[in-house]
């Protein structure tokens, strides 16, 4: 099964205004984030309203852009990378320029599963997934610390990942 990873543009997207947001698009938000693939029926049947009109108003979520997709959250261990890590990157000051390029670099390796551009001390935060650590140990040598833009790196275990509002798992 190949995982196709979205990569940011390097471009940094204008704040865009919140879409308006009503009882029934909430009700209709809620019981997909707790199951993406429910029924089109089921999920009218929770929000209350008809089949057709459950539809439509998915559809303009997803057009609107409240929606951003629908995808599989696929357990890394399952594909044989039980040891997960946040990784705090700060990049040299001269390379700010460069910051949209540095995250687009980062979000096309295999081991990472998500990067987040933040603020604060650090410049990103790469969620990775590997084999052990001597994969995660050559991931940060090979790719962060022998990279021009970096500056630092923290790396922290994820020893759990419990989600709000769902079951408990371990990541």
């Amino acid at each position: 099964m190949a995982v196709v990873k979205k990569v940011p543009s390097p471009v940094p997207t204008p704040p865009r205004s919140p879409a308006p947001i009503d009882e029934i698009d909430r009700i209709l938000l809620d019981e997909l984030a707790r199951d993406g693939r429910i029924t089109n029926n089921a999920l009218a049947t929770a929000a209350g309203i008809a089949p057709s009109t459950c539809l439509g108003r998915v559809r303009a979520l997803v057009e609107r852009g409240v929606i951003r997709g629908f995808h599989a959250d696929i357990d890394p261990a399952a594909l044989g990378r039980d040891l997960q890590a946040m990784i705090a990157v700060r990049v040299h000051a001269g390379a700010r320029s460069h910051l949209a390029e540095f995250g687009a670099q980062m979000a096309a390796l295999p081991e990472v599963e998500s990067v987040y551009f933040i603020a604060g001390a650090d410049d990103y935060l790469i969620h990775t997934a590997t084999a052990n650590s001597d994969a995660l140990r050559r991931f940060v040598l090979e790719n962060l610390s022998a990279h021009p833009a970096v500056a630092s790196t923290e790396t922290i275990l994820i020893f759990e990942h419990v989600r709000p509002g769902g079951p408990h798992r371990a990541s």
